[in-house]
């Protein structure tokens, strides 16, 4: 075996050790109850709050998806995006967090988001408890799926073995690591990852901008692009079959830049309202152990995210620079990373550099089967079929129903043309339309009812499949990233609805009381 490749096996062989005897250290409290296995027992710090949201938040596609998107496009599209989540991360910490981490406790002391709704609006059929699963089953399949894509590109781009035997090992992994750990497990760790991904990302941007002779010469050189560094443009790859042509010169060819304009910008910028409805991000706020931390929490997710993000971008530019002609597909521009860390740094530290893949895939896909479980088992089938269900079969189920989402995650992941960014957009948006106004409304309108909950949710998760499917392909106006209108749609319809139904009990209503006086205090 080379001594390159066995380096790079040594130190990304030792950082899954590492993340296994952590997943080991917290099985046995894990596994005291459900409520530990799926909230943490509500006790975790603010640093780790933090470090965890993100990482479990940002997933592959940080490293991976976001730098393939500017070295494919340029600047305009990759920025917008990134403004657009570190806006979204900083008003949901301000927002939101403090009201749900009160109002869940006062709420039957929830710990997953489809009881918290439920409880919210004191349901005896539990309407609201299923469609919330049900929406959470589909969408972190998804999500799931994209995790498994990233590991078997990256194993495949590291070590040439084939991409469907890589992202199976993968899944295999890391449904392993969470069914031992549960949520501690899974926070604790994220915590390392967070700081693995954040460094990674530092690390290979400053190795990138060195190589290319500093940032004034990568600025020169993509400047030559038509569009590639424009705010308010974007580049056209020239492709033919989906591989972009390249020239007499072995360069990549470009056509005239195309506009990138005010509708544009704000379908790109509603990324950011995803974050409202993100089930990983939400959960998080629930577990901390004193609402008193979450500013501090706020402050320090908040700096990780504008500089991984920043990095993220930049990384996707200097690689252009670097490697104009190397990566010709869209798919395939997503392992800008991978070659910038396994060309420009040592063996050993480029191994731990891409450590930070494995940090960002396994904080987010452990997340994703975790609550995706958790809804299944907790609240359809603890809450709909077997209500006098023990701890012990809560959780017999709920590794059941995990290796059959993993199993299907794999399936959907089978693909190896998937390109990540594209994958993650279609979930973000879903849990975005579904569970962000939903919410919103739940927590801040005191009027919302339990038939405008349930129409708002129907509405945006709908909408989302129907824009994507049908609309969105019509181009135009109708091209815009189905999150926006799916969320202005459900927020419409919550209010909507509200106003023709009934008001909200006097329980409920003394109940949102309680929440609003526990925030403001």
């Amino acid at each position: 075996m080379p001594g390159d490749r066995l380096q790079l096996i040594v130190s990304m062989g030792s950082y899954m050790v590492l993340v296994i005897l952590i997943g080991l250290h917290y099985a046995r409290r894990a596994n005291e109850s459900s409520r530990n296995f799926f909230l943490g027992g509500r006790a975790i710090g603010p640093w780790v709050t933090a470090f965890s949201a993100e990482a479990s938040d940002m997933s592959g596609w940080l490293l991976m998806g976001l730098p393939g998107v500017a070295y494919w496009f340029g600047f305009a599209d990759a920025a917008w995006t990134a403004i657009g989540l570190a806006m979204g991360t900083y008003v949901n910490w301000l927002v939101v967090a403090g009201r749900l981490r009160n109002y869940s406790a006062i709420a039957g002391d929830s710990i997953t988001i489809p009881d918290f709704l439920s409880s919210r609006f004191r349901e005896k059929n539990k309407v609201i408890m299923t469609l919330a699963a049900l929406f959470i089953l589909v969408f972190f399949t998804v999500y799931a799926a994209s995790c498994f894509v990233t590991v078997g590109k990256l194993f495949h781009a590291l070590f040439g073995i084939p991409y469907q035997s890589m992202m199976i090992l993968g899944a295999v992994f890391v449904l392993f690591y969470v069914v031992i750990g549960g949520f501690l497990a899974e926070s604790a760790s994220d915590f390392m990852q967070a700081v693995v991904m954040i460094t990674a990302l530092v690390t290979v941007l400053m190795a990138g901008v060195l190589c290319a002779g500093g940032i004034s010469n990568v600025a020169d050189n993509i400047r030559r692009i038509p569009g590639f560094f424009d705010f308010f443009g974007i580049a056209r790859p020239v492709v033919s079959e989906g591989v972009q042509k390249t020239g007499p010169d072995g360069q990549p060819l470009f056509g005239q830049a195309g506009p990138y304009g005010f509708l544009t910008i704000l379908s790109t910028l509603s990324w950011g309202l995803g974050y409202f409805g993100m089930p990983q991000v939400l959960l998080r706020f629930m577990a901390i152990r004193n609402p008193g931390e979450l500013g501090k929490s706020r402050r320090i997710a908040i700096t990780w995210c504008v500089v991984s993000l920043g990095a993220a971008v930049a990384i996707g530019l200097t690689g252009r620079t670097l490697y104009p002609a190397a990566l010709l597909t869209q798919s395939a521009a997503e392992r800008v990373f991978i070659e910038m860390s396994r060309n420009l740094l040592p063996p050993l530290i480029a191994g731990i550099v891409m450590s930070g893949i494995l940090a960002a895939t396994i904080s987010s896909s452990d997340s994703y089967l975790l609550i995706a479980t958790s809804a299944f088992s907790k609240n359809i089938f603890q809450g709909l079929f077997k209500k006098n269900a023990s701890d012990r079969e809560v959780m017999l189920v709920s590794r059941g129903i995990m290796l059959f989402i993993a199993v299907l995650g794999i399936f959907i992941a089978m693909d190896e043309s998937s390109v990540i960014f594209n994958v993650v957009s279609f979930a973000w948006a879903g849990f975005g339309a579904t569970f962000g106004p939903v919410m919103l409304f739940s927590l801040f309108w005191k009027r919302t009812t339990r038939s405008g909950a349930i129409a708002g949710m129907m509405t945006g998760g709908i909408t989302v499949f129907v824009w994507k499917m049908l609309i969105r392909p019509a181009g135009g106006f109708f091209g815009i990233y189905e999150l926006l209108p799916a969320f202005l749609l459900s927020s419409m319809a919550i209010p909507f609805v509200s106003i023709l139904s009934n008001g909200p009990s006097k329980t409920i209503c003394d109940e949102f009381e309680r929440a609003r006086r526990s925030s403001a205090a």
